[in-house]
């Protein structure tokens, strides 16, 4: 049971604090929708989606208006196209044709995004991971909603470095054909070491093969409520600041739990995880950034800023698990640059640069998110900082994860423009030399010796 003085509490969060549940994310199956023939494919998947998610939209909007809280976005997530359209007899303009069926979809029942345009090859690819693959950066440029997801390695599978020469090529593809928009394609492609089946948030989002027919999964945001309660400890020792961390992640889950709860109810959909990651907007007052700047950072990037976000992750989490037995997802702190004010101006004054980003990746909850290149980095370079970051992923056991994007036509100190929450971001500086003979050699990076755990 809630209590009153909780009531009370969460709406001082939620007017002040900028609380809110980012995503209702429903996962949905698509296997049962197999066949060779692609009308066929195509129309099934249509009206699997549009009957399963008919109500979602508006069931969102009930229960925010009812319990007062905001719920931001209504969500798909799918089985990764690449295995559900493995039997099909088509070629790359059939994938193409699929993505575009989701997106129809995802338009007639009114969510914000799709995601499961996706394919797994850490280990390696079959032919249909191939040709999704290759239709990634048409499907992206022709559709709106869709959102596109590639695994390239985990910590049993290693990586797979033809999988990551590809995709920078694919990335470099993506940005040119959505030039006028900011290559606003790659802002909805992302790649993954150790991508979790249950994540609500995109671009990443997929229904992993481990799950229900269909599932609701729940995606809570509150880095303002974080930052205003290490306001009330100022200048307090590290123990009291994990204190106050997790006491407020306690209750930002709660929260959580009272809306995921209730819209499995409503919809008759089974109840999945409730994924607690502080997720920033472009708003002032809902910044990870803000946060480790009160704790004493005069920006992120500053020595110290490691260290804070490790904190930080690791706080949120406990907090979290407390408050719900199906805590999952990412869970933890997200830093993407352009959704975050504090990191973009972070980033335009120097003090966070691409180097030190992917340092904080090794503890936070993704890796290096909605960073803008110059147009011009090469395919093999972009590969090369894909390839690190799997790397950190594979190495340490964790999810990490690229969302990049080589801005066409743009030099270092403009600015890219996506809107909404995607934000901008400021066009940061790369490494000048090069990794192409590296990235050229091709192959697989074996696992690690401790990923051997049977």
């Amino acid at each position: 049971m809630i209590s009153r003085l909780e009531i009370q509490e969460t709406n001082r969060m939620i007017a002040e604090a900028n609380l809110d549940v980012r995503t209702i994310t429903m996962g949905v199956s698509l296997l049962d929708c197999a066949c060779e023939e692609l009308d066929r494919f195509c129309a099934k998947i249509y009206d699997r989606i549009t009957a399963a998610a008919e109500k979602l939209v508006q069931t969102g909007d009930d229960i925010a208006l009812q319990f007062g809280v905001p719920i931001v976005n209504k969500r798909i997530a799918v089985t990764p196209v690449a295995q559900a359209a493995a039997g099909l007899r088509t070629d790359n303009e059939g994938y193409v044709r699929i993505a575009q069926t989701l997106d129809a979809a995802a338009r007639a029942v009114g969510v914000n995004f799709i995601g499961g345009f996706s394919a797994l090859v850490q280990k390696g690819s079959t032919e249909s991971d191939r040709a999704l693959v290759h239709s990634i950066p048409q499907a992206l440029a022709t559709t709106e909603r869709v959102c596109s997801s590639v695994n390239l390695g985990s910590t049993r599978a290693g990586i797979n470095m033809n999988a990551v020469a590809r995709m920078g090529k694919v990335i470099k593809e993506a940005a040119e054909l959505t030039r006028e928009s900011g290559s606003m394609a790659c802002a909805k492609l992302v790649v993954f070491c150790n991508a979790v089946e249950d994540n609500p948030f995109m671009a990443g989002a997929f229904h992993g093969a481990g799950e229900r027919d269909l599932v609701i999964n729940v995606g809570v945001s509150g880095p303002g409520v974080v930052k205003r309660a290490l306001e009330e400890v100022r200048g307090a020792d590290f123990e009291t600041v994990c204190e106050t961390v997790k006491k407020t992640a306690f209750k930002v889950t709660r929260v959580g739990q009272l809306v995921a709860r209730e819209a499995s109810r409503r919809l008759g959909v089974p109840f999945g995880i409730i994924d607690l990651s502080l997720a920033p907007t472009p708003a002032v007052g809902d910044s990870i950034a803000e946060i480790l700047q009160e704790l004493g950072l005069e920006h992120p990037g500053a020595p110290g800023s490691t260290a804070a976000l490790a904190l930080l992750n690791d706080n949120v989490k406990k907090g979290g698990v407390m408050a719900s037995s199906y805590v999952g997802g990412l869970s933890g702190a997200f830093i993407p640059v352009s959704e975050d004010h504090g990191m973009i101006e972070a980033a335009r004054c120097g003090a966070l640069t691409l180097e030190k980003l992917e340092a904080l990746t090794c503890v936070c909850s993704v890796g290096l998110d909605m960073i803008a290149v110059p147009g011009t980095t090469s395919a093999e370079t972009i590969a090369g900082i894909i390839a690190d970051e799997m790397a950190i992923g594979m190495i340490n056991g964790k999810t990490t994860a690229v969302r990049i994007i080589p801005a066409a036509g743009m030099e270092v100190g403009d600015t890219v423009a996506f809107g909404g929450l995607l934000g901008s971001a400021p066009v940061m500086p790369v490494n000048p030399y090069a990794c192409d003979a590296f990235i050229r050699r091709g192959g697989r990076i074996p696992p690690p010796i401790h990923s051997f755990r049977n």
